[in-house]
């Protein structure tokens, strides 16, 4: 495609046909490709857990919607409140069910603490913490820092080391794994699908967790740039804090956008520059559409490929020493 112009227009779509067509596309994967009764979703509060949760509830109803609240003892209490509410105003079934005590028996925040004390050895009772990524739209690799906070609110930062690094995710993804495991055990009592709930920019870049928030029977969203998602927020009259809700990761102790954990740029510019990536827009035109130099699109492109290359992990089925030829998957 040859584009040498670029706005935000190019994300436009019309929302009701677009509702229209995801509500028609969920009624037949969950009842007559998958044969099951209704969904499972677990409810965080943002737009991308709302959104699919509206369109299940209008295409499959409200008895056949089931919603999951699952906080932890740091997680947002903001967004468990407002998810209660969006459950309550779709007039969906939903059960609440703290899930400190399994991460606590499982290891999760001990786990962590003790790769956080390899860096901050006084960290402890009242500190909170955070990842921070850095480096790869500055010309080098990526990399995270670890930033944490004394109960008297004084921040400090670290570049991790790999081992440190790599346990601390570890720990963390067992809050997505234990939520997961508590999504299929109400699918299987209730013989539902677990519904996923990725926006494209999640999907396309690998921004989840493998068998944790990334496993799921249905994603009805996952075509979606997260711009497109907070516009079906707006057309399917959700909440006002939801539609104008900051993505947050509502993974670690201290507050945490999406966009300094993960992805690098605000949601906008990411969705434009993915957009124009998928285009073969030039960097150019890119850098004068968001406001930034040639040499910094340039490396936004080089970060989306480089995403993109190791969230086929994340995407990969498990892999077979031989095919079993009478074994017919769907999807």
């Amino acid at each position: 495609m040859n584009v040498r112009r670029l706005s935000p227009n190019v994300l436009d779509m019309d929302c009701a046909v677009e509702a229209a067509r995801i509500r028609g596309l969920l009624t037949h994967l969950v009842r007559s490709q998958l044969g099951r009764r209704g969904v499972v979703i677990a409810l965080s509060g943002g737009v991308d857990s709302s959104v699919c949760a509206a369109l299940a509830v209008q295409a499959l109803g409200p008895e056949r919607t089931f919603a999951l609240l699952l906080p932890e003892r740091e997680s947002s209490a903001a967004g468990t409140a407002l998810a209660r509410r969006l459950a309550e105003q779709l007039g969906m079934p939903y059960v609440t069910q703290d899930i400190t005590s399994a991460l606590e028996a499982i290891g999760c925040y001990r786990s962590r603490d003790e790769a956080i004390r390899a860096l901050f050895p006084e960290y402890g009772q009242g500190w909170r913490s955070k990842l921070v990524i850095q480096g790869g739209l500055s010309g080098g690799l990526n990399f995270f820092a670890l930033v944490v906070s004394t109960p008297e609110g004084v921040c400090s930062q670290r570049r991790l080391p790999p081992r440190e690094y790599l346990q601390i995710v570890g720990a963390q993804n067992f809050k997505q794994r234990v939520r997961k495991a508590i999504e299929y055990f109400h699918a299987d009592r209730l013989r539902y699908a677990v519904l996923g709930t990725p926006n494209r920019l999640e999907y396309d870049q690998g921004f989840f967790v493998k068998n944790g928030d990334g496993s799921a029977d249905v994603k009805p969203i996952a075509h979606l740039y997260k711009t497109q998602v907070y516009a079906l927020a707006r057309h399917l009259g959700l909440p006002r804090e939801i539609c104008e809700s900051v993505p947050t990761s509502d993974t670690y102790s201290l507050a945490q956008t999406q966009d300094e954990f993960f992805f690098g740029l605000p949601y906008p510019a990411l969705d434009l520059a993915l957009w124009a990536y998928n285009h073969d827009v030039p960097a150019a035109v890119l850098a004068g559409t968001i406001g930034i130099s040639e040499d910094q699109a340039r490396l936004i492109y080089r970060d989306i490929v480089a995403k993109r290359q190791s969230a086929q992990y994340q995407h990969a089925r498990p892999l077979l020493a031989d095919h079993v030829t009478e074994v017919r998957i769907l999807g």
